[in-house]
Formats: C-alpha cells, sequence, structure tokens
C-alpha cells in the first residue's frame, strides 16, 4: 500500500470538509502508517471528522481518550464519544461501551448495560461482543447464568476465528460443560486457537499429549507446546517444562 499517495489524496479531500477522509488521516497518524506516529494530529483529525458526526471518527476518537494517547486519559469524554459513534450503529463503539461497563471504567460498572451494548455489537457479527457476551452467560453477570447461550455466543465468535472463543470452546468439550464430552472436538477448537499462538490453547494441546487423552502420549510434542505457551509467559506452560526437566 502507497500510505504517501493516499495521504496526499486525503488531504485534498479533507481541506473539502470530507469526514471520511479526516477519519482516515487521524488512523495514519495513529498507527504511523507512512508518517511518523503523532497522536496529537491524530486527535486533531479525529476532532475534524467526529464533529462532522463521522461514526468511525467518533469511535477512534473515543479510543485515544480511553487510552490517553495524544490527549490526557478521560474515560467520561472517551464515553460521550463512543455513545455518539453507537448511537449511529456503530458496532465497535457499541463493543467499546460495553466494555466500559463491564469493567466499571469511568461509569458504575454495570453487567445489565455491558449486556445490552454487547447484544447490539454481536448482533451486527462483531466476535470480540459475541466473546464477551457468552462470558457474562457464563458467569451469570447481568443476565441470569446459561451455559447454553454462552455456549452459541462462544460459536459464533470462534466461526470468525476469535482464538480466545475458540480455546474456550475447547474447554467446553474437554470437561463436558453443558455439552456432552468429547475430546476429539476439544483437541480440535485447541488446535485452532493454538495456530493463532493462544497460549492456554498451546498449553492445554500440551496436556493433552502429555497425559495421552484421546492422542497418543508424546511426551516430546507436549514439551513443545509448553515451550510454546511459556515463551509467551503462560506460568502453567513454564511449570509443566519444569517437571518435564526443561
Amino acid at each position: 500500500q502507497d500510505y504517501g499517495k493516499a495521504r496526499e489524496w486525503w488531504e485534498k479531500a479533507a481541506a473539502q470538509e470530507n469526514a471520511s477522509a479526516a477519519n482516515n488521516l487521524g488512523l495514519l497518524y495513529k498507527e504511523g502508517q507512512g508518517v511518523a506516529q503523532d497522536y496529537d494530529k491524530a486527535r486533531q483529525w479525529l476532532e475534524k471528522a467526529a464533529i462532522r458526526g463521522n461514526a468511525a471518527a467518533q469511535g477512534n476518537l473515543a479510543v485515544l481518550y480511553y487510552e490517553g494517547k495524544g490527549v490526557a486519559q478521560d474515560y467520561g469524554k472517551a464515553h460521550e464519544w463512543l455513545e455518539k459513534a453507537a448511537a449511529q450503529g456503530h458496532a465497535d463503539a457499541q463493543y467499546n461501551l460495553g466494555v466500559l461497563y463491564d469493567n466499571g471504567d469511568g461509569v458504575a460498572q454495570d453487567y445489565a448495560q455491558a449486556r445490552a451494548w454487547y447484544e447490539k455489537a454481536a448482533a451486527r457479527g462483531h466476535a470480540k461482543a459475541q466473546y464477551n457476551l457468552a462470558i457474562l452467560y457464563y458467569q451469570g453477570n447481568g443476565v441470569p447464568q446459561d451455559i447454553n447461550k454462552g455456549r452459541e455466543w462462544l460459536e459464533k465468535a470462534a466461526a470468525q476465528g476469535h482464538a480466545p472463543a475458540q480455546y474456550h470452546l475447547g474447554v467446553l468439550y474437554r470437561d463436558g460443560q453443558g455439552v456432552p464430552q468429547d475430546y476429539v472436538k476439544a483437541r480440535a477448537w485447541f488446535e485452532k486457537a493454538a495456530a493463532q499462538n493462544d497460549a492456554r490453547a498451546l498449553f492445554n494441546l500440551g496436556a493433552l499429549y502429555y497425559s495421552g487423552i484421546d492422542v497418543p502420549k508424546d511426551i516430546d510434542k507436549a514439551r513443545e507446546y509448553f515451550a510454546q505457551a511459556a515463551a509467551q509467559g503462560d506460568e502453567a506452560a513454564k511449570e509443566a517444562l519444569q517437571k518435564l526437566g526443561k
């Protein structure tokens, strides 16, 4: 991609009040693509677009306030811009509003509100929202605990390649939580997540090969998976390697 050429065109369009171009310029400066990374310039461009009602820019500006990049960290302003974007049906903003309420960042922790915003984003196919909604159902936060609904949302997220959802589906089948215990399915889901370097999935694959559950016992393969998980800081994998003498 030629970010330099793109920037030239977007600058021309932004000079003519094109909010989408201003948002794109903001992202270039935020990510340092074709320009030196500059959060202050990112904020300036995103503000121009956000004030003109561009939902993507409103959501992106909210993230700057949430992370305190180019501005003083301000959860209140993040919340304000997220609400504007979410009201326009912006799925990322709806998801991020859910996270604010889930964590109690700048707002009173409110699982019911978190669920409501996750549901809006999840209905638009937002994988992270689908995953977080699944966790609310598993834990019974803001909703009556419902393992089946949790699994349904996990499956939707996992089908989109969301590694944590794939890992959690592996756990469900390994332990028989709300589904018949099935080590073949557990291993398949762990493998999908492990292919994306999910440390917990790598550790669990190692554990399957170490124990010889549904696979031939293979200490070398177990060690290999434990090492990959340990390299990402997984404490259980580090302990397992120590027990294996490495």
